[in-house]
């Protein structure tokens, strides 16, 4: 085979798997409108030319925004960028409790971004993967798949951690949080998703 003939093969291959990446998550957010999504605090949200802008309400009771739809297995991804305040916000699995959080933990007073929370239980897992690909000032790229109890977390394309837990419910929406009693600005875009087999 010729060299030029070699590097079209390649490139072929590379947008093949490329393609296939993209058809396998699909936007759950339209960049328009909440359509397929609830919120008891509409006021917390705004879209501005495809981005989700999350920002406290002036009570500062905060919100979570959940799918319609109910996910068993599923992958999620979403790109996020801090804006201002102290962002604690974070997706939730399923349910209103366990949660991947993005930002600041309010209780240990840093930031947990990729890794886990449960009430009761706290932050199962504490690493420093994130730390070191994290972009305090642009883009990042949250992806969470989760199968039956267990799940595994990338930030920017590396793996964080991977978790079971023992209280996760089957089933439920995916959610993304305003933190209540503090001030945050945070923005989402490329929200998508992909339900994945039993």
């Amino acid at each position: 085979m010729t060299k030029p003939a070699l590097i079209l093969t390649l490139l072929s291959i590379i947008a093949a798997g490329c393609s296939q990446n993209d058809d396998s998550l699909a936007p759950i957010f339209n960049g328009t409108d909440l359509d397929g999504w609830t919120t008891r605090n509409a006021v917390c949200w705004n879209i501005e030319d495809g981005i989700l802008h999350a920002k406290n309400d002036p009570e500062k009771k905060g919100d979570i925004l959940q799918t319609e739809k109910s996910y068993k297995n599923f992958v999620f991804q979403a790109d996020f960028k801090f804006g201002t305040g102290r962002i604690d916000t974070g997706v939730f699995l399923r349910d209103t409790k366990e949660q991947i959080q993005i930002g600041e933990s309010g209780s240990l007073k840093r930031d947990m971004t990729a890794l886990p929370y449960i009430p009761g239980k706290g932050y199962p897992i504490q690493v420093e993967t994130a730390q070191e690909v994290l972009k305090m000032n642009d883009w990042n790229t949250l992806k969470v798949k989760v199968v039956g109890t267990t799940y595994t977390t990338w930030l920017n394309g590396t793996e964080v951690m991977t978790y079971t837990s023992e209280t996760i419910v089957p089933e439920g929406p995916i959610g993304i949080q305003v933190h209540p009693n503090r001030e945050m600005t945070v923005d989402f875009r490329n929200i998508l998703a992909q339900e994945l087999p039993e």
